[in-house]
């Protein structure tokens, strides 16, 4: 069975919107596909070491990633050198500005772990559209078809 490690962090709850978004084509895939959603605060080495891809949930702070966001990288980077790889990774970032700044910093520490970024991120400007969550669905169904494919 294939794991997708979802590590999120959400005070407004805009971001956990998109990550509930994400997650609801994925439940009919749940004889294949084990979604590990845990808040950044939560997750650690072991379920980063055991995730087939994860995705980074974020809102935009000051111009930045979430702090607990930060934590987790700041947490697992040294210790998951060289054992994650080649890892699929995918960004969502809710923002009150323009939400680069958290997309650029996660992009340089994930370049750090060797990971690689198979989607486009979703980015969502101020309040959460239905267009936001339509394309956080669209993202989750194509990153697990390309999971249980074998793409990445």
């Amino acid at each position: 069975m294939k794991q997708l490690l979802i590590v999120y962090a959400s005070q407004t709850g805009h971001t956990l919107q998109l990550v509930d978004a994400l997650c609801q084509p994925l439940l009919p895939l749940c004889a294949e596909l084990h979604i590990h959603r845990l808040p950044a605060a939560e997750a650690g080495l072991d379920d980063l070491l055991a995730a087939d891809a994860i995705v980074l949930a974020t809102p935009e702070n000051f111009g930045y990633m979430a702090g607990n966001v930060k934590d987790f990288f700041d947490r697992t980077y040294y210790p998951a050198q060289g054992k994650t790889e080649g890892l699929p990774y995918l960004m969502l970032v809710s923002a009150g500005n323009d939400g680069l700044g958290a997309l650029q910093a996660m992009r340089r520490i994930a370049c750090g772990y060797g990971w690689k970024e198979v989607l486009p991120p979703l980015l969502a400007q101020g309040e959460v559209l239905p267009q936001h969550r339509e394309r956080a669905m669209e993202l989750g169904e194509l990153l697990a078809a390309g999971m249980l494919v074998g793409r990445w």
